[in-house]
């Protein structure tokens, strides 16, 4: 990413992030398992259309994040442009130029947001089947995944809006359907951790040992 985006991304961050804080009272868990230096995959559920904000105020570093296409062709297209996020056809079942993007990022340090879900997830699962393009640009780079996950609400002055990043792992020589999997459980788990007692009751969760013996769904589309 060119300087001068680098400028914006930081100028939006600079006045965004007090104000968010102020407003949505994140509580962040882990910020330390994202690295201070080299390049990272930074993967999680997504909920809702503030959920890169959150990740980005998460740490200091500059964050890539894979977005819809729409947002970068829309009234508003030159922020995202500006700031160097990394344009996604969701109609697409492949998006080359996404992952080769991506690719071209990590391999020059960056940090990379990325929704496994691919959407925003409306439904009452916990998370939605995962793509594969957390873990095959991982992969092709030999970054780290950093899995995150967030839960609460969006709310004025909320008092359990939460994201919780757990410790790297690498794909190194796993197959693909492995090392989703192994994302998969990985974030699932940081969600019951997250997720309010209450809400998980609701769902007839207790434990993520508890829902995986429940769960026969597949991780991956």
């Amino acid at each position: 990413m060119k300087e001068n985006k680098a400028y914006l991304y930081r100028f939006i961050r600079f006045v965004c992030a007090p104000l968010f804080r102020f407003v949505y009272r994140p509580k962040i868990i882990g910020k330390e398992n994202i690295p201070s230096v080299g390049s990272a995959v930074v993967a999680g559920n997504h909920k809702h259309a503030l959920d890169p904000i959150l990740i980005d105020i998460s740490t200091r570093r500059i964050v890539r994040t894979l977005a819809k296409k729409e947002l970068h062709d829309g009234v508003f297209g030159f922020v995202f442009r500006g700031v160097g996020s990394i344009p996604v056809d969701l109609r697409s079942s492949q998006n080359r130029a996404a992952l080769a993007a991506a690719v071209d990022a990590l391999n020059e340090g960056y940090i990379i947001n990325v929704s496994p879900e691919a959407k925003r997830n409306y439904t009452d699962e916990l998370l939605l089947p995962f793509k594969f393009g957390a873990v095959s640009m991982a992969k092709k780079t030999g970054a780290p995944i950093v899995p995150y996950a967030i839960a609460g609400d969006y709310k004025l002055f909320s008092k359990n809006l939460t994201v919780i990043f757990g410790e790297p792992f690498y794909v190194g020589d796993t197959e693909l359907y492995d090392a989703n999997r192994e994302l998969y459980d990985r974030i699932l788990e940081l969600m019951i951790r997250a997720t309010d007692k209450a809400v998980l009751e609701r769902k007839h969760i207790t434990s993520f040992d508890e829902w995986s013996k429940q769960n026969e769904q597949t991780p991956s589309s």
